[in-house]
């Protein structure tokens, strides 16, 4: 029996999370389709065991044009990881870690209030935090360089996990994780 491949493309076993804190975060269960069908909603933490490839499609519908649209983003993460396979000429789930491991911030700022008075103060993120900010600033960086130019969504996509994926300071989901650090440490 052949073992299940992403999309019928990508095989997920031998991806490797260097990030030890998002490992129990970051699912690569082999499934070939990553469409749960929302099982994981009413456990806590569930959304922890969903693939990570169903997780940056789910990032991807946002309320308005693509809002509900499942096999839609389906086909747009998968057109973009074929992208990525193309630029880079790896396993794009591989690249697709990397890129959230770069982007995802370690600390941030909480707001405090002592005697009356409001003040920042820096705190570690949670893994699972972690990881839903990196998926939110790398769909994010791809609606917006998407939006109002010629280049499809899925170019944007594939464009922005490459970037991230190799730390590149152009990258939008780098620097907002380099913003926040730089908020969090200035509000030791």
């Amino acid at each position: 029996m052949s073992e299940i491949k992403l999309f019928g493309k990508w095989d997920t076993s031998n991806v490797q999370i260097k990030d030890l804190g998002l490992k129990a975060y970051i699912s690569l269960n082999p499934m070939l389709i990553p469409h749960s069908c929302g099982r994981h909603e009413h456990k806590r933490f569930g959304k922890a065991k969903v693939n990570i490839v169903e997780r940056l499609a789910n990032r991807i519908m946002r309320p308005g044009k693509n809002g509900g649209k499942k096999a839609l983003a389906l086909s747009i993460v998968d057109n973009a990881l074929e992208l990525v396979y193309l630029k880079t000429g790896e396993n794009p789930v591989q690249v697709l870690v990397r890129a959230i491991e770069n982007s995802a911030p370690r600390e941030e700022v909480t707001r405090i209030s002592y005697g009356g008075v409001t003040y920042p103060q820096s705190v570690d993120s949670s893994p699972q935090r972690r990881v839903d900010l990196a998926l939110r600033f790398i769909t994010d960086a791809a609606r917006n360089s998407a939006f109002g130019s010629n280049k499809p969504i899925e170019e944007c996509l594939a464009d922005e996990i490459v970037m991230a994926a190799s730390n590149d300071p152009k990258s939008y989901a780098v620097q907002k994780r380099e913003e926040i650090e730089r908020i969090a440490i200035s509000a030791r």
